[in-house]
């Protein structure tokens, strides 16, 4: 009888933290002092409605991230966040924006590829969430892989990500070393979103290079495996995916974060094949793209 009790017991503790990665995604993180706002946070962004799916769709854009250097991870951080080193990427783009609605829907049309959405009993939220500038949710890893494909380009590295949405300084948000509550699109204070935001619209949410929307919105997939280990095991250059794994690695904040895992460098993962509201993706290429644009230089 006690042995029955034990196993129960076993079985109980293995499902609820097999369920931890899930209930972060949905809930958030714990909160901290930042959450609450300052006078005019709220100011920095407009906060009228979303406009709806007939809205003139934003240019697509790829931006250059420069070969060289750049500092990925940080000593204050989580312990797979660890250790701070110097890594070398070689020259690639990156869309400037998350994937959005409009694009995502062109590509169901030209491919048969399933629609972007839940089962109907889940879908909290989605109704405010289809805006044709709006980033793309419910997509799971093999959407966004195939979506990429198509449009001839990959996901992008996991190190690519951190270099693309914090240069090669070290810095721990888009724009710099000073936590900022209003500075991205999540859930730290009421700043007129109740849901995703028309991708750009935090002026604040946007790297060095000009690459928009890291921090916050949506969280987005990368092409790697997650391997709690491998900052402090992969090679110094053009660090590949690890070669397998249970989890894909999702990396950013989105509208529903909270608390202290808001730095560029946290690391998310989840199942490939999940999907929710909080998850969208953008692509990235080896090497420049044609009509590239470029700001800053670090």
């Amino acid at each position: 009888m006690l042995e029955t009790k034990f196993k129960v017991a076993f079985l109980l503790t293995v499902l609820a933290f097999a369920a931890i990665p899930i209930l972060g995604i949905l809930r958030g993180t714990t909160l901290t002092p930042f959450e609450e706002a300052p006078p005019g946070a709220a100011d920095s962004v407009t906060s009228e409605p979303e406009a709806g799916p007939d809205e003139e769709p934003i240019p697509e854009e790829m931006v250059t991230i420069p070969a060289g250097p750049f500092l990925r991870g940080t000593a204050g951080g989580g312990f797979d966040e660890q250790p701070q080193r110097t890594i070398f990427l070689d020259t690639f783009s990156i869309d400037r924006y998350e994937v959005t609605n409009h694009q995502y829907q062109q590509f169901v049309a030209a491919t048969g590829h399933r629609k972007a959405g839940p089962p109907s009993r889940y879908a909290k939220s989605i109704g405010k969430m289809r805006g044709a500038n709006q980033p793309v949710v419910y997509v799971s890893w093999d959407d966004a892989t195939e979506y990429c494909r198509w449009k001839g380009k990959r996901l992008p590295t996991e190190a690519e990500w951190e270099k693309a949405m914090r240069g090669s300084d070290g810095r721990l948000w888009p724009w710099g070393n000073t936590e900022q509550p209003n500075g991205a699109n999540w859930a730290r204070v009421q700043d007129g979103h109740e849901v995703t935001a028309r991708v750009g619209k935090f002026p604040a949410d946007k790297s060095p290079y000009g690459v928009m929307d890291g921090a916050g919105n949506v969280m987005e997939w990368v092409a790697d495996w997650y391997a709690e280990m491998y900052y402090k095991d992969s090679p110094e250059q053009n660090p590949p995916s690890p070669e397998f794994g249970t989890y894909r690695v999702l990396r950013g904040g989105s509208y529903t974060t909270t608390g202290a895992d808001l730095r560029i460098t946290s690391r998310s993962k989840m199942v490939p094949d999940f999907r929710d509201e909080t998850i969208g993706f953008r692509c990235a290429i080896s090497g420049k793209s044609g009509g590239e644009k470029q700001e800053g230089k670090t």
